[in-house]
């Protein structure tokens, strides 16, 4: 059974001991509800996969509330990756950053209940909170409707109220030199460029 925990302290810390434990955990984030396990428990993330049937070439970001985190995981961040953070994080910018263990996307979301879980669990590998190719979903109940077959894999929802949905952040790739867009979105090449220079 799924349970639904309030965006307080109290409900945070719960989200956030599930988490660290290895369970999967949903979440408000300023587009869509995010589903996740702990960035801590890697061993996890195949729970992820199973839970949202996506297919295992679509790799799965982390979310993080600081540059620092990308770092301390063992992704190094350059100048451009600080220049395009100061400017763009917490928002709609996704940094794919290189690393010994190969590239890994990592995005700050601008959502206090998001941000707040982040600060309590640590980073998360975070997807949306749906079956892979199905509609997202903008509220704690469409979530459970959408993992109602599989409530024993989705430990908790933390319900933020409704997200307003909208386009997926640009995705900008600084495994390589010049930086490339991976992915247009609501941050425009040309707002980029203004920081870095781009291919």
């Amino acid at each position: 059974m799924t349970d639904v925990l309030p965006p307080t302290p109290a409900g945070l810390a719960r989200a956030a001991e599930l988490l660290r434990s290895g369970e999967v955990v949903a979440f408000p984030t300023d587009t869509v509800y995010g589903v996740g396990v702990a960035a801590s428990r890697p061993d996890r993330v195949d729970a992820l996969f199973a839970l949202k049937r996506r297919p295992r070439d679509r790799r799965i970001p982390i979310l993080v509330t600081e540059l620092r985190q990308a770092a301390d995981a063992g992704w190094p961040a350059d100048d451009r990756a600080a220049a395009l953070a100061e400017r763009f994080w917490p928002g709609a910018l996704t940094l794919v950053l290189g690393g010994a263990a190969g590239s890994q996307a990592f995005r700050a979301p601008d959502h206090a209940v998001a941000l707040d879980l982040i600060r309590a669990a640590g980073p998360l590998y975070a997807t949306s909170a749906n079956i892979s190719d199905q509609p997202d979903t903008l509220g704690a109940d469409e979530v459970l409707i959408a993992f109602a077959v599989d409530q024993d894999a989705l430990a908790a929802v933390v319900d933020g109220g409704p997200v307003p949905g909208g386009i997926a952040s640009t995705v900008v790739d600084l495994s390589v030199t010049p930086a490339r867009i991976l992915r247009d979105g609501p941050i425009p090449a040309a707002r980029l460029g203004e920081v870095i220079a781009l291919a």
